[in-house]
C-alpha cells in the first residue's frame, strides 16, 4: 500500500488550483469536499443527494470499509459546493456523478480521481493520492491544537494510537518535544 503524507493548507491551495485548471470543476469539487468531510474515497464518491440533509446541515452514513455509522456535520464550505451543484445538475442522484454517456447515472470512479490527483501531485511535487484529503484534514486539527481524542473520533479511528500513526506523529516526533519544551 502506498503511504502518502498529509499536505499544508498551502499545499491544499495549490492542488485546487492545479486541479480547477487541469481537470476541472467535478475533480476540484471532490477535492474540497473531501477535505472538509474526512471521508474515504469510497465513501465520499458514492455519496448520494438523498442521504445529504442541507437543511440540517448534517450526512449520516454507514462507512463502506469498517461498517461503522459516521454522523457528519455539513460545513459552510462542504454546503456551498454541494447546493451549487446541485443547482447545476438537478436530475442527478450522485453528488459526483459522471457527465460521460459511458457511464451515465453513475458515480465518478475511484479510479479516475486518483489518476487526477496524481497527475497533479507529480507535477507540485507532492505525494498525494485519493486518502490524502482525509489525511490532510486530520493533520490540519492535530496542527490546529485539536485533541488527538477528538480526530480519532472524526476520524472514526478504533483508538488514538492508530490516529497518531495515522498522521505521522512517530517516536523521534514524541522525543524532539524534550528538547522544544524546556520550562
Amino acid at each position: 500500500m502506498n503511504v502518502v503524507d498529509a499536505i499544508s493548507p498551502a499545499e491544499i491551495g495549490m492542488v485546487s488550483m492545479l486541479l480547477l485548471k487541469r481537470h476541472g470543476q467535478l475533480y476540484t469539487d471532490i477535492w474540497k469536499v473531501g477535505l472538509n468531510l474526512s471521508l474515504r474515497i469510497s465513501d465520499l464518491l458514492s455519496l448520494r443527494y438523498e442521504q445529504l440533509d442541507i437543511e440540517g446541515r448534517s450526512l449520516q452514513l454507514i462507512e463502506k470499509k469498517t461498517g461503522k455509522p459516521k454522523a457528519i456535520r455539513l460545513n459552510q464550505a462542504a454546503l456551498e459546493i454541494i447546493q451549487r451543484r446541485r443547482q447545476t445538475y438537478p436530475s442527478d442522484v450522485w453528488l459526483f456523478q459522471v457527465r460521460c454517456n459511458r457511464a451515465r447515472n453513475k458515480p465518478i470512479s475511484r479510479i479516475s480521481v486518483s489518476k487526477a490527483l496524481k497527475e497533479v501531485g507529480d507535477t507540485l511535487g507532492l505525494n498525494i493520492n485519493t486518502h490524502s484529503m482525509r489525511k490532510s484534514r486530520g493533520k490540519a486539527m492535530f496542527d490546529g491544537g485539536v485533541p488527538i481524542e477528538k480526530i480519532s473520533k472524526v476520524l472514526n479511528h478504533s483508538d488514538t494510537g492508530v490516529t497518531l500513526r495515522y498522521l505521522g506523529i512517530t517516536h523521534e516526533a514524541v522525543m524532539q518535544t524534550y528538547d522544544d519544551f524546556q520550562l
